[in-house]
């Protein structure tokens, strides 16, 4: 994945993006998912790792290991199965950039190795939209977290959702963002996620869950 030219701020927020090349899937079976999740937390630091030592920090618990000098604060992820969404923060100049090169090359030798793939993985450079205001911050957290329903309808955005009841226990299910965090689950990729360093808009879960029904409810009766 090749990276931007764009000149991050610290403490200023960003959504990111990125998809395979030509639309291919980049995860395609529970440890793809899981190896990208691990990275999103051992990549976040100041240190660097020799990415041909990988395979033996993951034959233990990555999120035992003690993560310090952190450069960038992530709020909310997700991961579809030829996509991924990122909300961040920087915590130190050039942390962005550096954050997610070292996610972008560790996952790439991981894929290539596993399928003996060759060529670009993903669609050329990450995208990156700054986010400027409380509504489009507050909606970026509804938006990410809400796309896994397209695994299940996958036109839900334009004709309506047809079962809430269903989206929100699938979501609820869906292992592979930040969704179940704000749910307040006791679960080890909470490790993260550094919430304190984005706007408190959800500090108990009744209100995540208020948001998340209002965005269902809007998409509700389209059809």
């Amino acid at each position: 994945m090749s990276l931007r030219n764009a000149r991050f701020n610290k403490g200023e927020y960003y959504h990111l993006y990125n998809r395979g090349n030509s639309k291919q899937e980049i995860f395609h079976d529970e440890e793809d998912y899981l190896r990208f999740i691990s990275l999103l937390y051992i990549s976040n630091t100041s240190e660097n790792f020799n990415l041909y030592d990988l395979n033996r920090i993951f034959n233990f618990n990555v999120y035992e290991l003690d993560i310090k000098n952190t450069i960038v604060s992530v709020g909310a992820y997700c991961l579809m199965p030829n996509h991924f969404h990122l909300l961040i923060t920087e915590k130190v100049e050039g942390g962005i950039s550096k954050f997610m090169q070292k996610l972008s090359t560790a996952y790439v030798m991981y894929y290539n190795k596993k399928y003996d793939h060759t060529g670009g993985l993903f669609e050329g450079k990450f995208k990156s939209v700054h986010v400027d205001n409380d509504t489009q911050m507050k909606y970026l957290f509804s938006y990410i977290h809400l796309n896994p329903i397209k695994l299940i309808q996958k036109d839900w955005k334009k004709e309506g959702i047809k079962n809430k009841k269903e989206s929100l226990k699938f979501l609820s299910s869906y292992i592979y963002s930040s969704y179940q965090d704000f749910l307040k689950k006791n679960r080890i990729q909470k490790k993260i996620l550094n919430v304190n360093d984005f706007p408190k808009y959800f500090p108990v879960k009744s209100l995540f869950i208020k948001e998340i029904l209002e965005w269902l409810s809007s998409a509700l009766g389209k059809t």
